[in-house]
C-alpha cells in the first residue's frame, strides 16, 4: 500500500516541481564548476548499494576530504549550495529514486558503506526496509550539521552519538509502518521546513 502512495506522490512531485527543478539546475550549473547533480553510492534495502541523487551543493572532489558536512560554513559548500542544503532542496531529485523504486518517501536515511559497516547486528535492522527521503530521525536531526559544527571531533560525535540515536528514531517507523505514521512523518517534515523558511534560522 505504501508503495502506491510513493509512486503517486513522487510522480506528482516530479511533474509539479519540474520547472522549479530546471531553474535550480541552471543556477547550480552557472554558479559553480561541475555537474548539476551529485550521485553517491548509499546502502539500501538488504544491504544492496544504489546511487542516491542530489543537486550538487559542494565543489568537485569535496567528498574526498570527508563524508560529513560540518555546518553551513563548511568551505567545500558553494554559495547556492548553502541555501539548497538549509531548506533541503538539494534532496528533491531523490523523488526519482522513489519513483524508480530504490527509495521510499518515508524511511531511514541511507548511509554510505563506511558507516553501515559499523552497525551492530541490531542496528542492521534498518536495512530490512527501503531507505527514505525523510523519517522521524530526519525531522529530529534537521539541523544535524550545526551539531557537528560545534563538536570537538565531528566524526566521533556522529559515530558514537548521532548515528545510534538516529537509528533508534528510524526504528519508530520501521516497527510500525502504518499509513498514519507515513503521513505523520511527511506532515512533520513539511511543518519543520516551513518553520525554517519563515524564521530563516
Amino acid at each position: 500500500m505504501l508503495r502506491i502512495f510513493d509512486l503517486i506522490f513522487s510522480f506528482i512531485g516530479v511533474i509539479l516541481l519540474l520547472p522549479f527543478l530546471i531553474i535550480i539546475g541552471l543556477v547550480v550549473f552557472f554558479t559553480s564548476r561541475g555537474g548539476v547533480f551529485y550521485t553517491q553510492e548509499r546502502i539500501g534495502k538488504n544491504g544492496k548499494p544504489f546511487l542516491l541523487l542530489k543537486f550538487r551543493t559542494m565543489k568537485n572532489g569535496s567528498d574526498k576530504k570527508g563524508l560529513l558536512t560540518v555546518g553551513e560554513n563548511d568551505k567545500r559548500i558553494t554559495r547556492i549550495g548553502r541555501v539548497l542544503r538549509k531548506y533541503k532542496v538539494d534532496e528533491f531529485p531523490q523523488l526519482l529514486n522513489v519513483l524508480f523504486g530504490s527509495m521510499s518517501l518515508v524511511g531511514p536515511r541511507p548511509e554510505v558503506r563506511k558507516y553501515v559497516d559499523l552497525y551492530t547486528e541490531e542496528q542492521r535492522n534498518v536495512l530490512k526496509v527501503k531507505p527514505g527521503i525523510t523519517d522521524y530521525a530526519s525531522v529530529y536531526y534537521i539541523d544535524e550539521n550545526k551539531l557537528l559544527s560545534i563538536a570537538e571531533d565531528p566524526e566521533i560525535m556522529y559515530i558514537e552519538e548521532i548515528m545510534p540515536d538516529k537509528i533508534r528514531w528510524n526504528m519508530v517507523f520501521i516497527n510500525k509502518p502504518t499509513i498514519t505514521n507515513y503521513f505523520n512523518v511527511i506532515w512533520l517534515t513539511i511543518d519543520k521546513l516551513l518553520k525554517k523558511l519563515i524564521t530563516r534560522k
